[in-house]
């Protein structure tokens, strides 16, 4: 599938800078909130691919490798492919944000709660950002269900410090700048604005002696593998959400979520409308005239017969039940399999095969002249 350039997502030049870019994401995170876009069911995809595309261009590194390369330079990188890391944006979205009521909360309406902007609590720890993680698998996996193993960036709990972040369980302390609040406020005549403090990051209290490990973040940076089960009768578009599988919270916060986006590859000979398969074979004008019983593999690799009667046209459908993509984990119960008939003509034929067709154009009473079909019998 396709994906829109991230600069013409969010209306910008590609000199863009920073600035530009943070005031376009939040005119489109503003104009595409689902809250002010309830009966629009593309507002939540534009929204998040807006934020993916916030998510590169904010990021010096990312930015300038997805302008050489484009999204193939950004695989891996939480970018175009593979896990999404969404932690930058996350950090940047209270300031970004500042002055428009809830809409800090915005993330949260998406993956569960994972992705607020971080708020002071009594025990100092924040909820861990949520991972995205695209994947292609093959249409026979996608019809009756597969297991996959992803491999994948993640941050997990510092072993060292058990998460707390703090060197010899020395803890925390409530943070000077803020005074334990998390923000800090700035007035200018009749205005007055708050954003996060600059000093603990919104979390309310700080670190004495932070843990070496992890210089203070509770958290380290990991590889992991994960199996995943993959249900009967998924489709392009599936999303598979794996609570407290995404990054380690900070401070002895909770885990995010892990959120698996399925594109299915397509098949050769077979196509897909909900549970319903679809595939042409093609037949002789012999069969077609006088009918026959012919044998075709299925999508499972199954061999089945299939009548076709005589003075089958061209184009025809048949239809054969309960062949088709399963309901869900209920495997018995499936969509039908639809062929449709494509009635073949030789291109070469012999002296005595044009012979018999001539004797047959007699008996039928073909005529060169045939008189057109009125359009209204084709509809």
């Amino acid at each position: 599938m396709s994906k829109t350039d991230y600069y013409q997502l969010l209306g910008v030049s590609k000199d863009a800078s920073k600035e530009d870019i943070k005031k376009a994401y939040r005119k489109l995170a503003i104009k595409y909130h689902p809250d002010r876009n309830r009966d629009d069911k593309d507002a939540e995809q534009k929204f998040k691919e807006a934020t993916e595309a916030y998510e590169v261009l904010s990021d010096d590194k990312k930015r300038q490798i997805y302008d050489q390369y484009g999204f193939a330079g950004l695989n891996g990188m939480g970018g175009g492919g593979g896990a999404h890391d969404y932690s930058n944006v996350f950090r940047d979205f209270e300031d970004i944000f500042s002055g428009f009521g809830d809409f800090s909360d915005i993330f949260g309406s998406f993956f569960g709660g994972g992705s607020r902007t971080r708020r002071p609590n009594s025990q100092g720890g924040s909820r861990g950002s949520d991972l995205r993680y695209d994947v292609q698998i093959p249409f026979e996996q996608a019809v009756y269900g597969t297991s996959l193993e992803l491999s994948f960036a993640q941050e997990q709990k510092c072993e060292a410090c058990s998460g707390t972040g703090a060197k010899d369980n020395s803890g925390r302390t409530t943070c000077p700048t803020c005074n334990g609040v998390g923000q800090v406020r700035r007035s200018s005549g009749f205005f007055s604005m708050a954003t996060t403090c600059p000093t603990c990051n919104g979390e309310g209290s700080v670190i004495k002696n932070p843990c070496t490990a992890c210089n203070g973040t509770g958290t380290e940076r990991k590889n992991r593998k994960l199996k995943v089960t993959i249900p009967p009768g998924v489709d392009t578009g599936r999303r598979i959400s794996l609570s407290g599988q995404g990054n380690a919270g900070k401070n002895g916060g909770s885990a995010g979520d892990l959120h698996i986006f399925l594109q299915v590859k397509p098949h050769e000979y077979f196509e897909r409308d909900g549970f319903d398969l679809y595939a042409v074979i093609p037949i002789s004008i012999v069969q077609a005239t006088i009918g026959a019983d012919v044998t075709i593999k299925t999508l499972d690799n199954k061999n089945i017969t299939v009548k076709i009667p005589a003075g089958t046209q061209n184009g025809k459908f048949i239809r054969i039940k309960n062949e088709g993509v399963p309901f869900g984990k209920d495997t018995t119960r499936k969509g039908d399999l639809n062929i449709k008939v494509l009635v073949t003509v030789p291109e070469k034929i012999g002296r005595k095969e044009r012979e018999l067709l001539s004797q047959l154009g007699e008996m039928l009473n073909d005529t060169a002249n045939p008189e057109p079909i009125k359009l209204s019998k084709l509809r």
